[in-house]
């Protein structure tokens, strides 16, 4: 049974940590293994610009209570680190025990050595969001107010057709860094001054890794030269949405 972060052993009478330090201390004061961890882990953590935490799977029965909460650093590098905390109640006495680990496989295995089911093997995150451990971002991201940007770039498109459907702006909205890449542009030629056509892709990193790119075209092929932004979700869409419009098809649609 899944339970809200807020409601899961977290102490009433300490507020939840704004900054991505604060929330590193406090993880690792009431970890009772956090001296595991290795160095280079604790030291990549010291560049992190910001931070995010969701339960990851949980277990409720007969008194016992289990959860494992992915907490999740954007670094200044544009990477992400992960922790996993293990949070239960089957010592004796039945005090809330922390456990921290830096991989998802150990926190696995700490699992099942609880008296209590484990998780079922497809528990976790959307296979959408999921990448080889080894996987690192493909574009040189920047932090900024990238879920802003996403949300931005959505409303002002105007095309009806291919858009990003309400699946991936919901996923844009954990966006914490970002980079824009020109991949095709016609500037406006001689005797064509209103005339420019533009390809952008809009990529966007997660705080859990992922990584979704938007693709917007920009053009003045209008009945009265002003410029149209359109956004796609494949860079195919895109295309094919340039080829229509040069080749004389009615804009916006």
């Amino acid at each position: 049974m899944s339970v809200p972060y807020e409601t899961a052993y977290e102490p009433s009478e300490s507020p939840e940590p704004h900054s991505p330090e604060e929330h590193l201390e406090r993880l690792l004061g009431r970890a009772l293994n956090s001296f595991d961890l290795p160095d280079e882990v604790i030291g990549r953590l010291e560049s992190a610009l910001a931070h995010d935490s969701s339960l990851h799977s949980a277990h409720h029965s007969a008194g016992l209570h289990r959860e494992t909460y992915r907490h999740t650093w954007l670094l200044a590098d544009a990477t992400v680190l992960t922790l996993w905390e293990l949070v239960h109640n089957t010592a004796p006495g039945s005090a809330p025990t922390y456990e921290v680990y830096a991989d998802e496989e150990e926190a696995g295995v700490a699992t099942s050595r609880l008296p209590l089911p484990p998780d079922p093997p497809s528990c976790g995150r959307p296979a959408l969001l999921q990448l080889p451990a080894d996987s690192g971002p493909s574009h040189a991201y920047s932090p900024d107010n990238s879920a802003d940007h996403a949300r931005r770039l959505l409303r002002r498109a105007e095309n009806t057709e291919d858009r990003p459907g309400e699946d991936i702006a919901r996923l844009l909205r954990a966006a914490f860094a970002h980079q824009i890449t020109q991949a095709f542009g016609r500037p406006g030629l001689s005797g064509e001054a209103r005339l420019s056509f533009s390809l952008y892709e809009h990529a966007f990193l997660l705080f859990d890794g992922g990584e979704i790119s938007l693709w917007e075209v920009e053009h003045t092929l209008t009945p009265d030269g002003r410029h149209m932004c359109e956004v796609y979700a494949t860079e195919d869409a895109a295309r094919a949405a340039m080829e229509r419009r040069a080749t004389g098809a009615t804009p916006g649609q």
